[in-house]
């Protein structure tokens, strides 16, 4: 007999019993928080949209029938438990999910042998989402490692109809005929990929003292990563992740970013306005302890443009984003939660947001997020990725190439300034 099964294993299995589980027909939220459930991988959803030039294709307008969804996801914190949350926010009808399963990638879509693990809601392997709404698993027995990946595969037997998801995932999601939930080869998923995540909203851990929360970052590109190297964890927030398990800081990170967000417009394409979407995908995280906002450069940059199918872009004043931001602060208080807020880097020579007027828009935001004593703490990401020889335009070393996002290497600067701040 081993001594898992001796030792460790009878204390998880009352973990199970001490950590309260959420009914799985309720949306999440609240603070959790330590020895509770804290947010250790999320990604903020939208509309349903075709694929494009652009952001390449993906699977969110036909929806899923009678196959199987994997998708790989890195999680910011360590503990015995486990559970997914999924959604339906944004779906034209209830979301019936035959079952899921959670496991330890070997590569790509294989699954570890032995490391398969069926996911339940309040006990059942089945479960309905209604529209508009959010559910949450049972707890499942897999402890996991700070920055251990995992994977999730949902199976879908019936029609869902378009799929709430999230368009900018940067990794690969795999896709397959039929029921492969427990299949941990990776041959039934190949040849189906896309680069974005569908219903997988989160993914919580609990039952570790060394986790003590989470760090929520809210934004848009710059956030949810568009400029770094695809399938490599280098967002900033990844890499945020990462500074702080090395320097033995117990809290999770999670993404929240959307990449076109705008602070205060809609767009059925880039999510909902930031001043509604913040309450639920950042404050309403379980765990939640700080929030990073960096957001409103699409707003300023985006203004006058017509409406191409993607909503309007009004043309915004500094003292309208303003608004925005002290809105988002009096919700994180209202929360107790600390919020940091940063401000937008250079944006010189970017097609489209580089004008006179955008400048003086986006230098009067930054210096009352700089000086304006509001925020908890700043980060000032205009100053520290600026080029020294050219301060209104990004350091070329930082450059993605489109004057306007950072790369990996600008990535990993703008994490160890938030980390800074991270207390």
């Amino acid at each position: 007999m081993s001594i898992w099964t001796v030792r460790i294993l009878p204390v998880l299995t009352a973990l199970l019993l001490l950590v309260p589980a959420a009914p799985a027909s309720a949306t999440t939220t609240g603070r959790d928080g330590p020895g509770g459930w804290s947010t250790a991988w999320s990604a903020a959803h939208h509309h349903p949209v075709p694929g494009n030039d652009w952001d390449g294709p993906n699977w969110s307008v036909p929806g899923f029938a009678d196959q199987s969804v994997r998708q790989v996801v890195r999680v910011g914190a360590a503990g015995p438990l486990i559970r997914i949350r999924l959604s339906n926010r944004y779906g034209s009808q209830p979301l019936r999910l035959t079952g899921a399963t959670i496991g330890r990638p070997s590569s790509g879509a294989e699954v570890r042998p032995g490391t398969l693990r069926p996911v339940t809601f309040d006990r059942r392997r089945s479960t309905t989402v209604p529209v508009g709404a959010e559910t949450t698993s049972d707890a499942v027995l897999l402890p996991v490692r700070a920055l251990e990946a995992l994977t999730v595969t949902l199976y879908f037997a019936g029609p869902t109809g378009p799929a709430t998801f999230h368009q900018g995932g940067l990794t690969s999601t795999y896709r397959a005929t039929g029921d492969h939930r427990f299949d941990h080869r990776a041959a039934a998923f190949s040849g189906e990929t896309s680069q974005s995540w569908y219903h997988l909203a989160g993914v919580d851990v609990a039952g570790s003292p060394r986790t003590r929360g989470t760090v929520v970052t809210f934004g848009d590109s710059q956030t949810d990563g568009y400029g770094s190297t695809p399938g490599a964890d280098n967002r900033y927030p990844d890499q945020l992740a990462e500074h702080l398990v090395a320097a033995g800081r117990p809290l999770a990170v999670a993404n929240a970013g959307i990449s076109g967000n705008k602070l205060l417009a809609d767009s059925p394409c880039y999510g909902e306005r930031g001043v509604n979407r913040f309450r639920r995908d950042a404050l309403g995280l379980p765990g939640v302890r700080v929030a990073v906002v960096l957001l409103g450069i699409n707003d300023i940059g985006g203004g006058g443009y017509p409406d191409f199918g993607c909503g309007a872009s009004p043309v915004v004043t500094a003292a309208q984003l303003i608004d925005g931001h002290r809105a988002l602060i009096r919700a994180a208080r209202a929360h107790r939660v600390t919020v940091i807020g940063v401000t937008m880097p250079p944006i010189k020579n970017a097609t489209g947001y580089d004008t006179v007027r955008n400048e003086m828009v986006r230098d009067e935001v930054n210096r009352w997020i700089r000086d304006g004593g509001e925020y908890d703490s700043v980060v000032d990401l205009d100053r520290i990725l600026a080029d020294p020889t050219d301060p209104d335009a990004l350091r070329p070393a930082y450059d993605q190439g489109d004057h306007l996002h950072f790369n990996d290497a600008g990535a990993s600067v703008a994490a160890a300034a938030v980390a800074a701040r991270v207390g």
